[in-house]
Order: C-alpha cells, then sequence, then structure tokens
C-alpha cells in the first residue's frame, strides 16, 4: 500500500516539498500506528488499495486528515521508473492539487455488508464455472444441454439417465460437480437470505427499496460501496460516479459523446441495469402508454440502451431520495 506523510499539510494549492516522507523512513505494519502517535495533527494521503480504508479509519482516530485517492489518480505523478520512492512523491503531488479528487473511507459496517456482496458474488461465479464445466464434459460425449442455472435440471436428468451409456466414471464424476453446485446454491440463498435481513433493518435501504425495479441486493450494493450523498452535488454526478453516462470525445467546442464510460462503480452500476431491464419487461406486459418516456425510447432504441438510461434516471431519483430523506414518488419512472 502507497502511503504519504505531510505536516501542516493545510494549503493543497501550494507546492508540497517532496522530503517529507522520506522522514518516514521503512515502517512496519506494527510501527505505523506508534509513529503517528509520535506527531502533530497532519494529512495523511494514501492510495486507495487494499487495508487503505482501515488505515484510514485508524490513523483518522490519532486526529490526523486522511486523504485516499484513486490509484488511478495518483499515476500520471509517477515521474519515470515505479518504486516506492516515486510513488510516494507522486501520491504527495497527487493530494495537492486543488481538483483532485478522493475516496471517502468506509466505515466497519460498510466493509462487513460488502464482504457478504461479495461472498455472494464469489460463490455465484463459482456455480456458474462448475454449471460450464459439466456442461463442456457432457458436450465432449455428445450430450447437449442449454445454458443457465435454470436448466441444471436439464443436466442432471442426462448424468442419471441409465439408458444413454455414459461411462460410469463420467456419472460418478458429474455427480461430484452436482454435489458442488448444491452446496454453493444453499450457501448463495443463506447469504441472500442475510443480505435480505440487513435490508429491512435500514432505514435508507429499506427507503431504496421503494422504487421499482430495486432490490435488497442492490439496495445493501448502493450502502456497501457507494459513498455519502451527500459528496456529489446533484444526481448527475451520482450516475456520473457510476459509469452510467457517455464517454466525451470533445475537443474545440464540439461535443462528442461516444458509448457509456464503464468508469465508475461495477456492481452497482451492473444491479441498477438489471433493474431496469426488469422494469421494462414488467412495463412491456403491462403496455406503458404512448406518451411516457419509456414507451417512446422503446419506440426508437434497443431495450439495453434503454435499460441503461432507465438506470441513469435510476440513479439520479437514488441521489435525490437519499439527500432529501424521501421514499420513491410513484412517478412510473417514465415520465418525461
Amino acid at each position: 500500500m502507497g502511503w504519504t506523510l505531510q505536516n501542516g499539510f493545510s494549503k493543497p494549492a501550494e507546492p508540497v516539498p517532496t522530503a517529507a516522507w522520506r522522514s518516514a523512513g521503512s515502517l512496519s505494519r506494527g510501527q505505523v500506528l506508534a509513529f503517528f502517535r509520535g506527531l502533530p495533527t497532519s494529512v495523511v494521503a494514501m492510495e486507495a488499495c487494499a487495508t487503505a480504508h482501515y488505515w484510514a479509519r485508524a490513523i483518522g482516530k490519532l486526529d490526523n486528515e486522511v486523504r485516499l485517492l484513486p490509484p488511478a489518480y495518483v499515476k500520471p505523478f509517477v515521474k519515470r521508473q515505479k518504486n516506492d520512492s516515486a510513488d510516494a512523491e507522486a501520491i504527495v503531488e497527487a493530494a495537492s492539487q486543488p481538483s483532485m479528487r478522493f475516496v471517502a473511507p468506509k466505515t466497519e459496517g460498510q466493509q462487513a455488508h460488502s464482504m457478504i456482496f461479495r461472498t455472494r458474488d464469489l460463490f455465484v461465479r463459482q456455480r456458474t464455472q462448475l454449471i460450464n464445466a459439466v456442461r463442456a464434459h457432457l458436450a465432449e460425449h455428445g450430450f447437449i444441454a442449454p445454458q443457465g442455472i435454470t436448466n441444471l435440471a436439464a443436466l442432471t436428468a442426462i448424468i442419471e439417465d441409465t439408458n444413454i451409456g455414459l461411462e460410469l466414471i463420467v456419472v460418478e464424476t458429474a455427480r461430484l460437480y452436482l454435489e458442488q453446485i448444491d452446496m454453493l446454491s444453499s450457501r448463495i440463498a443463506s447469504l441472500e437470505k442475510t443480505l435480505k435481513s440487513e435490508a429491512k433493518r435500514s432505514e435508507s435501504t429499506a427507503r431504496l427499496m421503494s422504487m421499482p425495479g430495486m432490490g435488497p441486493i442492490t439496495a445493501m450494493a448502493i450502502e456497501a460501496f457507494a459513498p455519502s450523498m451527500t459528496v456529489f452535488r446533484k444526481g448527475r454526478d451520482f450516475a456520473a460516479w457510476l459509469g452510467l453516462v457517455p464517454r466525451q470525445y470533445s475537443s474545440g467546442g464540439k461535443q462528442v459523446l461516444g458509448r457509456t464510460s464503464k468508469m465508475g462503480q461495477r456492481d452497482i452500476r451492473g444491479l441498477l441495469i438489471i433493474g431496469a431491464m426488469t422494469v421494462i419487461r414488467w412495463a412491456c406486459r403491462k403496455a406503458p402508454a404512448e406518451t411516457s418516456w419509456l414507451a417512446r425510447m422503446l419506440t426508437r432504441k434497443s431495450r439495453m440502451l434503454v435499460a441503461i438510461a432507465l438506470a441513469n434516471k435510476m440513479a439520479r431519483s437514488i441521489w435525490a431520495m437519499m439527500t432529501k430523506n424521501e421514499d420513491y414518488r410513484d412517478s412510473g419512472l417514465a415520465a418525461a
């Protein structure tokens, strides 16, 4: 983890001496807090990488101001070769920029919720990997099954069918896959139950779930991974933070917009798009009013593009709900 210290760092716009970080020397993990206890109140800048949020909380408790910088914003300040000294100097220079954007340190509660979310995500990916593996092995023997967890029964039927002539070793090995898939499905269901229970406890997540397309998993992801909505000046800024805005290639006063930037928090962005697709499927069954925003968009654009645009509207609504402490106002998510 790259971090650096600057004593008396009170005016970021002024040039910052690069020798300040060298005075600390090399510190082991156990020496870090003892080192800061012997210093006056300081501004500590760190890259927002592994364990950075823990150190931000621990160092902040010693009356220091901690600033976490995205690694992508530090990299342009690294001069020539990359090493610890060059990284520390780059962190100091990046933190001194008046327009620099910092990462809000996460609380212990946020990191606990993110652990549940990440563990569920890992188990889902492992289950998908196992299903694809057993499908591939059966395909080598001429037996094809559809993709997806919903078609697991078809895979099971092929494996347990004694009349199709599969080798016994293939059947026994495939059963090991099915046992592992069942175990992961049980653990995923348990984690989802925990997420739903945690979502009901929090007033903010309960408020978020009042929006169509917003389930407990998405609400918990916002609580775990998003900073306080007061960090953003308006809903458009939150949507941009999620990467739900077009990538810009503008120059010379000419505005050129490309595809969705995807430069923000991928977990929340993906879940909002999934939720938006659910709203669209439900609306198509109910035949939305021809004058509504959603109906007009669906007549001109593909469903995926409409889902991304709707996810952008949902992100802006989330900002408004959280900053104003109000439940979702039923506008159909389709009003102009």
